[in-house]
């Protein structure tokens, strides 16, 4: 298969897609760049899509008026205070990637890992690794075996995506460049699953390339190859979700027929070979976040739409289109997870937890001085153990003091 030579891929822009040779480094050198390579998509993306999904408003089962509410039975099962200025972001195992707001302008931000088992902070990318001197750490991701972070460079916009095998808290591998964007790009939505790394590439809004399909990629850690698993006409309307072997996306689906939508679960382990279940939104009705939970999915949809029917307002849904939804009228800000029958979903700074099974609900409340900052899940799709954090006020100055995590058995 024939190389494009930077100069040439600079020129043309992201255009040729299939498989890609990651180049090593070691950090803090600065990383080699991509050779991408021409080649197809999984022959998933050839499976006949699902028609779109229309049902009437009022055939979903909602929660807060056929559900019995039950005081709630969950108690911390940790609890650990951290600086101001950690953000937490979902992860599925032992370790939460976690973003750190730097003690100076330089680095401003660094890259670090949450242990669940310790509730200790370990720094894992202290400084951008990029060569521009305007590039910031702008998002991390991890699993228990896999790191990756994303680099923005604040006045051209470019960025770059990195990762390396991980574990005990510390990069214990080769740094590989598996991505590298213009302004013309989004930063990509990632995610880390196991020895995997998933992440999307799709033209900004306003960009010169707006014209362009959009991929979903898979590289596994010790790879030198990734796989160019999906390809969307437009947009994905979801970042990537991983849950307990699955990734779900939302590449965009019947494009000779209007804008619709295709909330689509993939197997992992085949690197999205193998689509398990998909839901095709009502047209135009874009879904703001999906997951796959317990063989059912966990859809959000942040706007009432005039047409579409139940999926066309605003709300979170549980469910498929043979077993039908159980639906929460809350608007939703952010995705859910869960275990099995059990469902958590946020909802302003508290959560609800769903029992699709007993059918009941109940919740868990927010820490106590974090109603203007809120509480958010540190947890995406399907897992034994929530976790959420929280901006907290000092309770004499009323000013941020900390932040504070908390786990929850499922």
């Amino acid at each position: 298969m024939a190389r494009l030579h930077h100069t040439e891929r600079a020129r043309r822009g992201i255009t040729r897609r299939g498989f890609f040779k990651a180049a090593a480094v070691s950090v803090p050198a600065a990383a080699a760049m991509v050779s991408i390579l021409s080649g197809c998509t999984n022959s998933s993306k050839e499976s006949v899509d699902s028609d779109p999904v229309v049902v009437e408003e009022d055939s979903a089962v909602n929660v807060t008026d056929s559900y019995t509410y039950v005081d709630s039975t969950y108690t911390a099962a940790h609890e650990w205070s951290l600086p101001l200025g950690n953000v937490l972001h979902p992860g599925e195992g032992t370790w939460i990637p976690v973003t750190t707001a730097g003690a100076s302008a330089s680095p401003m931000v660094k890259g670090s890992a949450l242990s669940l088992a310790s509730g200790t902070l370990f720094e894992v990318v202290s400084k951008s690794i990029t060569s521009s001197s305007t590039a910031v750490i702008y998002d991390v991701r991890c699993s228990d075996s896999v790191y990756a972070w994303l680099e923005l460079d604040l006045v051209t916009r470019d960025w770059w995506l990195y990762a390396s095998s991980f574990s005990d808290g510390a990069l214990t591998g080769e740094t590989k460049t598996l991505w590298q964007g213009t302004s013309d790009y989004d930063p990509a939505p990632f995610a880390c699953s196991g020895t995997k790394v998933v992440w999307q590439v799709q033209p900004s809004t306003s960009g010169a390339k707006t014209a362009e399909k959009s991929y979903c990629y898979v590289w596994t850690s010790g790879a030198g190859d990734a796989t160019a698993a999906v390809e969307s006409p437009g947009r994905f309307a979801t970042k990537p979700s991983v849950s307990n072997g699955y990734v779900v996306v939302s590449p965009r689906v019947h494009a000779d027929e209007g804008t619709y939508y295709g909330i689509t679960a993939y197997t992992l382990d085949d690197d999205l070979a193998t689509r398990v279940a998909q839901l095709v939104m009502p047209k135009g009705v874009k879904p703001f976040r999906a997951s796959y939970v317990g063989g059912r999915f966990l859809v959000s949809v942040e706007a009432s739409y005039s047409s579409g029917g139940l999926l066309g307002q605003m709300g979170t849904y549980i469910g498929t289109e043979s077993g039908g939804f159980v639906k929460l009228d809350r608007e939703p800000s952010e995705g859910g997870c869960g275990k099995g029958n059990v469902f958590v979903i946020k909802s302003k700074a508290s959560y609800f937890v769903i029992d699709t099974d007993a059918q009941t609900y109940t919740g868990i409340s927010s820490v106590d001085r974090t109603v203007d900052y809120g509480e958010y899940p540190a947890r995406d799709g399907e897992c034994t153990t929530f976790v959420t954090f929280s901006t907290v006020k000092d309770a004499t100055t009323g000013y941020p003091a900390t932040v504070t995590v908390r786990t929850f058995g499922l």
